[in-house]
């Protein structure tokens, strides 16, 4: 294995893994650290993990342990990969992570790149903006679990860390790979350990990644491996390319538990022509709606049937404050994941799933240990194959991505 990444959700990764696969580097996601070496022929590894709304000490340990494994595979880098909107909160988890990473690696002067311009994420004088609005005047601005209210990533990562944050401006990018490997030396002079570089499109990305060549560590989001693929494809380590990976055929069913305003506007384009199910969250607690009723209610339909949660963020917080977040959040999630359960046992061979928590929850009760890259959706959603048992079609999406007809799109790209 030649690369190795360390993902904070199972979307992101299977983000990143998509933009690995699409370089050229033979990709396969893993759900969890494993337990046993990964196949030869693996030229670059994602560990998925469930590490960004945790305790930061779990958080850490989660992520240590997946470098130890990835280090046993024989990479030669290492990326942290986390959210396109730096999902965390002033405690981390972002900061701990790669902090602990870096010093693991004993490296300084490490990019922290959350850009992705493909889905409208930029970062310009150390901040993000999402379209043409700063990260603060966003819709992440009420994320129930990581409320971004500070779109200065120095300033918001610092809270996180016990080192100092370096910054490189993008003239700096602009300048090329030589200056700007310049720069981030000079900021590990400097004790820098973390350092946010900015960038607005694509061939900035491409600059960092062939600026991070020999770079033991990088972190950002899916982006930020852009061009990572192509150094070891020039040094003829890798064969590049993309290999053909064969679809599944059967019963398809959508699942929607983020409360994102683009899984809502997803959400409400699918209500006009498919048969939904909308998930009373209160009725849930209290016992009044089932996972067995949901699933009752998928196999009895046709076409591409719709289990969802999808709230608004007033509604969000005011269930929240009755019965309290992690009570809400643990429950949605394991009613997501008996659901899935119960679908894929009645015979579902193609599962389209909305947002990060709910991604995570579904993969771990259906038992998939690793996952087959297929073919990109949209920006950061790739087509996911299991090959286990009798095969299983999933796509894993993060609440924000992807277009107002992506479930659709989704459950025949998997076909």
């Amino acid at each position: 294995m030649l690369l190795g990444v360390i993902a904070d959700d199972f979307t992101g990764a299977s983000d990143i893994a998509n933009t690995l696969a699409r370089g050229g580097l033979a990709t396969t996601q893993f759900l969890g650290v494993p337990r046993e070496a990964a196949a030869p022929g693996c030229e670059a590894g994602v560990v998925a993990l469930e590490s960004r709304s945790i305790p930061a000490r779990e958080a850490v340990a989660q992520s240590m342990a997946a470098l130890e494994w990835l280090r046993a595979q024989g990479c030669r880098q290492f990326v942290f990969k986390y959210g396109s909107t730096f999902d965390s909160t002033q405690e981390g988890n972002i900061g701990p992570v790669a902090e602990a990473l870096a010093k693991a690696l004993g490296v300084s002067g490490v990019v922290a790149c959350p850009a992705f311009p493909g889905a409208g994420r930029t970062v310009y004088q150390g901040h993000l903006f999402v379209g043409d609005r700063l990260l603060s005047e966003s819709s992440m601005k009420d994320h129930p679990l990581t409320p971004m209210t500070d779109s200065d990533l120095r300033r918001w990562l610092r809270h996180q860390t016990t080192e100092a944050v370096g910054f490189v401006a993008r003239r700096a990018v602009q300048a090329g790979p030589a200056e700007l490997r310049q720069a981030l030396d000079a900021c590990a002079e400097h004790g820098e350990r973390l350092v946010i570089v900015d960038a607005v499109r694509d061939r900035d990305l491409l600059t960092i990644g062939e600026a991070c060549a020999e770079a033991p560590l990088i972190t950002g989001a899916s982006g930020v491996a852009l061009g990572l693929p192509a150094n070891f494809v020039k040094r003829r380590l890798a064969k590049g390319g993309r290999i053909d990976v064969r679809g599944i055929d059967g019963p398809a069913a959508i699942l929607a538990g983020s409360c994102s305003a683009r899984t809502m506007e997803q959400v409400e384009w699918h209500l006009a022509s498919f048969p939904s199910l909308a998930v009373d969250i209160a009725a849930l607690l209290e016992g009044r709606l089932t996972p067995s009723r949901a699933v009752e209610f998928v196999l009895g339909c046709v076409g591409e049937p719709l289990v969802f949660s999808t709230t608004t963020p007033s509604e969000v917080a005011a269930i929240q404050g009755v019965h309290g977040i992690e009570h809400v959040s643990v429950a949605v999630e394991r009613f997501f994941a008996e659901v899935a359960r119960g679908l894929v046992a009645g015979g579902v061979k193609r599962l389209v799933v909305a947002g990060g928590e709910t991604s995570g929850a579904v993969v771990s009760a259906l038992g998939i240990r690793s996952l087959e890259i297929g073919p990109e959706i949209d920006p950061g959603v790739p087509a996911l194959f299991s090959r286990e048992g009798a095969g299983l079609g999933l796509v894993l999406k993060s609440g924000n991505f992807g277009a107002v007809d992506l479930f659709s799109k989704a459950v025949a790209a998997l076909r």
